[in-house]
């Protein structure tokens, strides 16, 4: 003998979606202001990409956006063939690999050394203490690095000089050779310890009977870390990995490169301060290219999309873990 099902009809399947959206209605909230919000900051805006094609005047308001006379790769085969654009784009990509070198693997570093401390108290006040600077805006960053470098007043050059180790200042805050290691050195201290707390969520999702069969097993530390540790982050790694490597142009894990090329840069260190966004930023604002602008930064988002899926794909191949 077969049932026979009654079909629902469309009022009552309506009902149940309504119940269903009344009880969860804070969540609807929710995520509605996240949508609204992206629908004006990160959509909305993409219709200036129609800059980089258009021959625009400021003093055609965002009318002008849609109808100044199309010009086509103009304004990128100028970028291309200006006579700074192999020093900005060297700057630019130097600077961005330093940071990955460099500052990728002290989080996880980090992190793996403060899970292997035993006593609780240290170790909060280690990454209280590691990850308080994320906090602090690079305005105040810089300002605190001109009371420590400064070739004037600065208290590292005193403290050199009075040990001996110098005989006259160092223009650690002018001079072209010393601004990658500044930058990449105050990127390091500023936001390692907040990607450590990531890692270190990372850590404590790892089973802890694993570390006891190791060490009854004779695993010493190092063992353990490289046998358990690792791979148990090894999710982890490879996702913020590609999210660095997508943004790399922009400074990638450790904030803004722009930030710390427009606070820190100047006339004398020009040669190694100038990057694509300073650059951008100066011709944009200062001399009212506005087109020339979004061609120049439309060509970085471009390389950073395709690096993000590129990564992807190579992480996905080679340790099967991937962002998407």
């Amino acid at each position: 003998m077969q049932l026979e099902t009654q079909p629902i009809s469309p009022q009552a399947d309506s009902g149940r979606l309504w119940k269903r959206f009344k009880r969860q209605k804070m969540l609807h909230v929710f995520v509605g202001l996240g949508m609204v919000f992206l629908l004006v900051f990160s959509y909305t805006p993409m219709f200036g990409i129609l800059m980089a094609f258009k021959d625009y005047s400021i003093s055609s308001g965002i009318k002008g956006i849609f109808t100044s006379d199309w010009v086509g790769l103009k304004y990128f085969d100028e970028f291309i063939h200006d006579y700074q654009f192999g020093k900005i784009v060297r700057n630019t990509l130097v600077l961005s690999f330093l940071k990955v070198i460099f500052a990728f693997p002290a989080p996880i570093l980090l992190a793996i050394m403060l899970n292997e401390v035993k006593n609780m108290a240290f170790k909060r006040f280690v990454q209280t203490v590691s990850y308080l600077p994320h906090f602090i805006s690079w305005v105040v960053v810089v300002g605190v690095s001109y009371a420590f470098l400064s070739a004037d007043v600065g208290i590292v050059n005193k403290a050199l000089m009075s040990l001996g180790f110098i005989h006259e200042p160092l223009n650690i805050l002018t001079s072209p050779n010393y601004f990658w290691g500044l930058a990449v050195g105050s990127a390091v201290w500023k936001e390692m310890g907040w990607w450590t707390i990531i890692f270190l969520a990372a850590i404590t999702g790892i089973n802890p009977a694993l570390y006891e069969a190791a060490e009854i097993d004779g695993a010493g530390r190092l063992a353990r870390i490289r046998h358990i540790t690792l791979p148990g982050m090894k999710g982890t790694i490879v996702v913020v990995l590609v999210l660095t490597i997508g943004s790399i142009l922009g400074g990638g894990l450790v904030g803004s490169n722009f930030e710390q090329a427009y606070l820190f840069g100047n006339s004398i260190n020009n040669p190694t301060s100038e990057i694509v966004q300073t650059y951008a930023f100066k011709v944009g604002l200062k001399d009212g290219r506005f087109s020339y602008a979004a061609a120049i930064d439309l060509i970085q988002s471009v390389i950073s999309v395709m690096l993000i899926f590129s990564s992807n794909s190579i992480a996905k191949r080679m340790s099967g873990s991937s962002l998407f």
